[in-house]
């Protein structure tokens, strides 16, 4: 299939393009070629991408194989540069824009949920690159660690479900005085936002931790 191909069939695998260091103009490459262009496995490639395009997608344990553990911690990195560096600072600017004709009170209730849930997705995602990230890389270095990749499994947070309770509050409460095109924009980054994290998580579960876990399992 060629790459364009693949990109019209979903829309939402637009994002994944950048984060594993590949770019557009690839022209009538084959999905193959154009990830053999950017250094990228084409398995990896394609195993990010069903997990993008299935809802409750779950790779065989032959396919997991396949993929290259590297690659998978450059996505998950360049999603956590995005997250915080794009898609938050634009959400950031939608939301102030939106509530500016509230009353103050209420203008307050919005911004602190939202900056409480900045903090709390700051503090998720540095815990993966200064702890998860370092130790998959020993785990691939075969170097001993204190640390297995099920005290993550253990302890991993659900960052999208807040989301949904803005998008609540803002759908059902926000006065008559707030520009319904604003509102709508925002509510539709927060849906994004909320769905792309959902995915994050995913590859976080069913890709990351069961491979790292093998790599513990057989002496790595």
């Amino acid at each position: 299939m060629k790459m364009a191909e693949l990109l019209d069939l979903d829309s939402s695998l637009l994002g994944v393009l950048p984060r594993m260091g590949m770019g557009f103009g690839f022209g009538d490459d084959t999905v193959e070629q154009a990830c053999a262009k950017s250094g990228v496995s084409t398995s990896t490639f394609l195993l990010i991408c069903n997990v993008y395009a299935f809802d409750d997608y779950v790779p065989s344990p032959e396919i997991l194989q396949s993929a290259v553990l590297g690659d998978i911690l450059k996505y998950l990195h360049s999603s956590h540069s995005y997250y915080i560096d794009v898609a938050i600072n634009n959400i950031a600017k939608l939301i102030e824009s939106m509530i500016a004709p509230c009353n103050e009170v209420f203008k307050k209730i919005i911004w602190k949920f939202f900056t409480d849930y900045k903090e709390e997705l700051l503090g998720h995602f540095q815990y993966e690159e200064e702890k998860v990230f370092p130790y998959v890389r020993s785990v691939l270095a075969h170097e001993e660690g204190d640390y297995n990749i099920m005290q993550y499994e253990t302890n991993h947070s659900n960052v999208e479900e807040k989301l949904g309770d803005l998008r609540n509050i803002i759908m059902k409460y926000l006065p008559k005085e707030c520009d319904n095109t604003e509102i709508s924009v925002v509510l539709s980054n927060l849906w994004l936002l909320e769905r792309d994290l959902h995915r994050h998580t995913e590859i976080e579960d069913v890709i990351l931790v069961p491979i790292v876990n093998s790599l513990e399992e057989h002496g790595r």
